[in-house]
Order: structure tokens, then C-alpha cells, then sequence
């Protein structure tokens, strides 16, 4: 057997070194991280008029502990997240019931476990917590089963479950970012086109009664997306002034720190939901531009990664990490643009959080996984046999 052949041979058995799976990764895909990231760092530095201090220093200090969990995640054998997808998953939910028992309130919302040296959001690691067990669960049924309704009730309930926990924080967007997310997942997987029509024409049938249980401020800012000028200085406040924000940018924008909705604090939360809005007062439609196509090669990259690799379990992985990346940017411009309500979404890889940035560089972290084992063999149901 040649050189070539035998590497070829390891690979499929997933054998490698540590080191040879370094040199497997994708370090363009890294630096693409970087350059996106770059932005963030200089948008919080400008939030913060100019200092390091309170935002830009401590992003940069996690991103720095993010790429040393990424390099950690892209070298574990694929096949132990395979194994222990569901134990990560049960984690994460018992986590979101201690949130519902004795979480952290913050803003109006109880989100967080306060772990001492980091409040903690559990939200954001169900998100990738969701993909590998809808992966792992997948990745062990054939398509006969996957065809029968009843197949579909353990998936179901490993979405809804939790979704219904994150909804009571509240936290709305998260929920529906969940759903969007897994239903893409259902849909790869093989469910057939027709079971979602119906679980969409079962929502709207509900929609009504759904209403009703939505807090006062959610139904306003549901409202407030059609007509704005109902609460200039309530929950329009937001929207209004993103938008004046985005046409004072113009194409070329007022220069970097030179944004006066932003410094002038007329701009609410403009170093989280609303940073996008900044970067465009700051850099205009031009270096917005410039974010959405290094977002668009993100996503080739997930995808690419997907389709080339040989194991559905990986496939379903890629497909669900990229998809939430394309979800998490789409949602938060299409906020700030006030083509959808006010939900909380924040601008990946851009805005400031712990806990969000950390569960991004997972993210990546599994996709770099499954790109470094893309040609390894594993079993229909789990186990480690050729398929």
C-alpha cells in the first residue's frame, strides 16, 4: 500500500495523531473567524468611546480562551461526539431547569447561573447541545422510521421540551431560533414536506391562543413592527433609532468612532443587539457589505463541509452549526433593520456576551471536528462499523 493510500486508510478508521489532526483543520476557515471578529473588537472599542474597557478587552480575552476550545473540540475522535451527544444534551437541560429554580435575573429576564467566575446562559449552549442530539438521534434510524409519525415523537420532544423551558425565561428569540434551526435538521434527516405544512398550519390554527400568553412587552413589540410611531419613546424607541442610525451612515459612513446616534447615546444596547447598526453608522452600506460576504463565505464553508462529509451524523452536524450561523446573523440585521420584531438576537462572532461568543467558538470547534474527520467510518446506529 502506498504512502497516500495508507493515510487515506487511517483516516477512514479516524486513527490520526493529535498532530495530524492539526494539520487536517482548516486554518482558513480560522482566519475567516478572525477577520469577522475583527470587526466586533473594533466595534466595542468604539461603544466604549475609544477604550478597551468595559467590552473590547474582555471579548478579546475570551475569544483567546474560544480558540483554544475550538482547536480542544476539532481533535476529539468524531465518533465520542457521537457517543456522548445525548449525555451533553442532558446536561444542558438540567442546566436550564436549575435557570427556571434559581437563575440569575438580568434585565427583566431569568437567564443565567452564576458559576462565580462567569454567569452562564445555558440558552445558547442548548443551541448546539439540540444539534448533536438530533444528529446522534438521526443518525441511528433508517428512513422507514424516520417516515412513520411515531418516529418522530422522541425529536420532537428533545426540541419542544427545552424550547418550552427557554420560552418561560423569556426568551422568545432563542426559542424560535431553536425551532427554525432544528426544523432545517428534520428536513435533511428526511422528513417528508407535507408533516411540516401541517405542524405550520397547527401553529397558525394556535396562533391566537398563543397571543395570549405572550408577556405585555412581546405583543408590543410584535405591533411596533408594523407601525413604529405607536410608542416613539416606548417600544418604537429601539427601531426608530436604529433607522436613523442606518440612513445617517449613508454609503461610505461617518467614520470609525465618528457615529453620533451611537456616541451621542440615542442608541440602545450598541454594543449587544444593536452593533450591527453602529458598524453601519460608523463604516455605511460599504463595509456592511463587507461583513455579509465574509457571513456568506462562513456559510460555503459550513455547507461544503457538510456535503463532503461521508457520515450522516457529520452531515447533520455541519447542516445544523451553519444553519444557526446564517439564522443568528439574518435575524439580528433584519432587526435592526425593523423587518422583523425586536427579539433579542445578537450579531455573531460581532456582539458582546460570554457566554454567546464561547458557544460560537464551539460551534466552530464541532464544524472543524467534522471537517478533520469527514472520511471516518461509523456506524448507522452508533456504533464504530463501516456503513
Amino acid at each position: 500500500m502506498t504512502d497516500l493510500g495508507f493515510m487515506s486508510a487511517r483516516l477512514r478508521r479516524g486513527d490520526m495523531t493529535p498532530g495530524e489532526k492539526l494539520w487536517q483543520m482548516s486554518w482558513s476557515l480560522i482566519f475567516l473567524i478572525c477577520c469577522i471578529f475583527a470587526f466586533g473588537i473594533a466595534m466595542l472599542y468604539s461603544a466604549a468611546n475609544g477604550s478597551w474597557t468595559p467590552w473590547a478587552g474582555w471579548q478579546l480575552a475570551r475569544f483567546a480562551v474560544g480558540l483554544v476550545m475550538l482547536t480542544a473540540v476539532a481533535v476529539i475522535d468524531v465518533r465520542l461526539l457521537l457517543r456522548y451527544a445525548y449525555v451533553f444534551y442532558g446536561l444542558v437541560f438540567v442546566l436550564l431547569v436549575i435557570v427556571e429554580i434559581k437563575g440569575f435575573v438580568g434585565g427583566g429576564a431569568q437567564r443565567w447561573v452564576d458559576l462565580g467566575f462567569i454567569n452562564l446562559q445555558p440558552s445558547e449552549l442548548m443551541k448546539p447541545a439540540i444539534v448533536l442530539a438530533l444528529a446522534r438521534y438521526f443518525h441511528g434510524v433508517n428512513m422507514e422510521e424516520i417516515g412513520n409519525p411515531t418516529g418522530l415523537i422522541i425529536p420532537l420532544a428533545m426540541t419542544f421540551i427545552p424550547v418550552g423551558l427557554i420560552v418561560i425565561q423569556p426568551d422568545l428569540g432563542t426559542a424560535l431560533l431553536i425551532i427554525a434551526g432544528s426544523g432545517i435538521m428534520f428536513f435533511m434527516a428526511g422528513v417528508r414536506i407535507w408533516k411540516f405544512a401541517l405542524v405550520i398550519a397547527a401553529g397558525l390554527a394556535a396562533s391566537p391562543i398563543a397571543w395570549s400568553f405572550l408577556h405585555d412587552y412581546q405583543q408590543n413589540r410584535i405591533l411596533t413592527l408594523f407601525d413604529p410611531e405607536r410608542d416613539p419613546l416606548g417600544t418604537g424607541y429601539h427601531i426608530l433609532q436604529s433607522k436613523i442610525a442606518l440612513g445617517s451612515g449613508g454609503l461610505f459612513g461617518k467614520g470609525f468612532m465618528a457615529g453620533t446616534q451611537s456616541h451621542l447615546n440615542f442608541l440602545p444596547e450598541r454594543q449587544t443587539d444593536f452593533i450591527g447598526t453602529m458598524l453601519l453608522e460608523e463604516f455605511g452600506m460599504i463595509g456592511g457589505l463587507v461583513l455579509l460576504g465574509l457571513y456568506i463565505i462562513l456559510l460555503v464553508y459550513g455547507y461544503a463541509i457538510a456535503f463532503r462529509c461521508r457520515h450522516q451524523f457529520g452531515r447533520l452536524v455541519a447542516i445544523g452549526i451553519t444553519t444557526g450561523f446564517f439564522l443568528y446573523f439574518w435575524i439580528n440585521l433584519a432587526m435592526v433593520m425593523g423587518l422583523v420584531p425586536v427579539v433579542g438576537v445578537t450579531l455573531p462572532f460581532i456582539s458582546y456576551g460570554g457566554t454567546s461568543l464561547l458557544t460560537l467558538m464551539l460551534c466552530v470547534g464541532l464544524l472543524m471536528n467534522i471537517h478533520v474527520h469527514r472520511d471516518v467510518h461509523m456506524g448507522v446506529r452508533g456504533g464504530f462499523n463501516d456503513f
